[in-house]
């Protein structure tokens, strides 16, 4: 049978949002499977719901695939058919626009602020990790703005996992002339981030001022190396990868670079902070949004 068709999960919402995050974490993830996250209802914040879209009908690997997603025992899965459905435009239902900092990021659907020195990015519901609604992206909006408000001078810049790219296009909206370098370990990335830097008028190239886009698995490419050093690496990924990665984020840093880390819980925060410090990394400030935290950290300035 054709059509478009939603698989649905209910759940808590810690427990919905750990497997959007593992969700980031499934390299072998099935393109064709769309997944996005909200809340069940109005009067009740902490219910929420993981809803799979597809244009077929789910199979049994395909359920199996989202049921891997939670840890411990999944929820019950709940399969409709929506026969004249676009199930992008439907996942991006009940997806309101966040505010973080200066910017204001929103679906399609929602209209931009039109506040003063407001910066709006249209981010798609996407296949994707980094649409702005998880705590970790939206918060790495939120320092990120407060990087550039403590003077922070960017002119070279990396975004590690990138997911759609939002994070890398908030990085060159504050230092317009930065040059800019986006990686993923998902190649379906790729596509989503020309997609959405067409809509947010990003350039895309590598001159100052452009974002250049590629495919890696942490920081080892050929392209990532020839832009080194960077004056800001940004990792919104999770603490597995970010304590393994430590000593490649700090040989990639200028002295006196930044790096911005987040995807870490707050019961993580203490072994990513030590390897980090082990690396030649030390704490500028810390913010934390629900259980996650979010790291500023400098490599020492040369003397």
């Amino acid at each position: 049978m054709s059509g478009s068709w939603k698989i649905t999960a209910f759940a808590g919402r810690k427990i919905v949002e750990a497997a959007l995050v593992a969700h980031e974490d499934a390299v072998d993830w099935d393109p064709a499977i769309g997944l996005s996250g909200c809340e069940a209802g109005p009067d009740d914040p902490d219910s929420w719901k993981l809803e799979a879209w597809l244009e077929r009908k789910p199979n049994k690997a395909d359920r199996a695939a989202i049921a891997a997603l939670f840890s411990g025992k999944a929820p019950s899965l709940a399969v409709e058919q929506l026969p004249d459905a676009d199930w992008v435009s439907e996942s991006q239902r009940g997806i309101e626009p966040i505010r973080a900092g200066r910017f204001h990021v929103h679906t399609p659907e929602h209209e931009p602020c039109h506040e003063d020195g407001v910066v709006n990015f249209t981010i798609p519901a996407s296949l994707a990790f980094g649409t702005g609604q998880h705590e970790t992206t939206s918060s790495c909006l939120t320092m990120l703005d407060t990087m550039k408000r403590h003077g922070v001078v960017v002119r070279n810049c990396a975004d590690i996992g990138t997911g759609t790219g939002l994070l890398a296009f908030a990085a060159l909206a504050l230092w317009p002339r930065a040059r800019a370098i986006a990686s993923d370990i998902d190649a379906v990335c790729a596509g989503v981030i020309e997609d959405n830097a067409a809509t947010n008028d990003v350039a895309l190239g590598g001159r100052p001022g452009e974002l250049l886009m590629t495919i890696a698995d942490g920081m080892d490419h050929p392209l990532i190396e020839l832009r080194e050093p960077f004056d800001l690496v940004i990792a919104n990924i999770l603490a597995g990868p970010l304590i393994e990665l430590a000593p490649d984020f700090a040989d990639a840093l200028a002295p006196g670079g930044h790096l911005l880390l987040a995807g870490l819980l707050t019961t993580q925060e203490p072994q990513v902070r030590a390897a980090c410090f082990r690396s030649g990394l030390r704490l500028a400030t810390r913010i934390t949004h629900g259980e996650w935290s979010i790291l500023w950290l400098r490599r020492r300035a040369a003397r």
